[in-house]
């Protein structure tokens, strides 16, 4: 059997850390920030069409600005890609220092009438992150929502049920897993956010400077 190489952006323990900090961010601003998603920007095209059809556009305009800051987030990855030229740091290497720069100044706007501003940063920053970690083992998938982890994950189970195929069961629990950290993250955040407020954000650094540093391994084999 041939040993595939991989990025290390591509490992599966990395993987498990950006699905935390994905799920941690969804809690965070949805608890200390007005029940805006970070992540999901599905719920909030929901949350907006509901609030425009109540002709309430002040809370419609809430919803629609992390929206476009996550439009912008993905067009600046991509340009990060093509035009980086720094040569001590990857470029996706740049983008997560870039992350946690940006989730550090959330912590000092304070909740309240500053909110917008917060899930503007924040789901800016899960765009540059869902934009630049795309694939696990060669495989697509999403560290800051899990609709598509779990459609891949039932589909590989359900062809490991046909082939008996080992690898197809392997991807799928690890797709499971990814989910499940998504789950954990979210867990961490509501409870934390409650106590420590708007500082809570720090502790999505950390997990960020984890994956700042855990890139600095070369390739290694499967």
């Amino acid at each position: 059997m041939e040993i595939k190489k991989f990025e290390m952006s591509e490992r599966y323990m990395l993987g498990m850390v950006l699905a935390f900090v994905g799920g941690f961010l969804d809690s965070y601003t949805f608890v200390s920030r007005g029940q805006v998603f970070a992540n999901a920007q599905t719920g909030n095209m929901v949350l907006l069409g509901m609030e425009l059809s109540n002709k309430n556009y002040l809370k419609a305009g809430s919803y629609l600005a992390p929206i476009l800051a996550f439009v912008l987030g993905v067009l600046i990855s991509e340009f990060v890609r093509t035009n980086h030229s720094n040569k001590m740091l990857h470029w996706r290497q740049s983008i997560v220092l870039f992350e946690i720069i940006m989730l550090s100044l959330v912590a000092f706007i304070p909740m309240g009438n500053y909110n917008v501003i917060a899930n503007v940063i924040v789901s800016f920053v899960c765009s540059l992150q869902v934009e630049t970690f795309r694939k696990m083992h060669g495989r697509n998938y999403a560290t800051t929502m899990c609709t598509g982890n779990l459609r891949s994950g039932s589909e590989l189970l359900y062809h490991f049920f046909i082939t008996k195929d080992k690898f197809s069961v392997e991807m799928s629990l690890k797709y499971f897993g990814i989910i499940l950290i998504f789950i954990l993250g979210g867990v961490t955040g509501f409870e934390l956010t409650k106590i420590y407020l708007e500082k809570t954000i720090f502790l999505a650094c950390f997990g960020l400077s984890i994956v700042f540093f855990l890139m600095f391994y070369k390739l290694e084999n499967q």
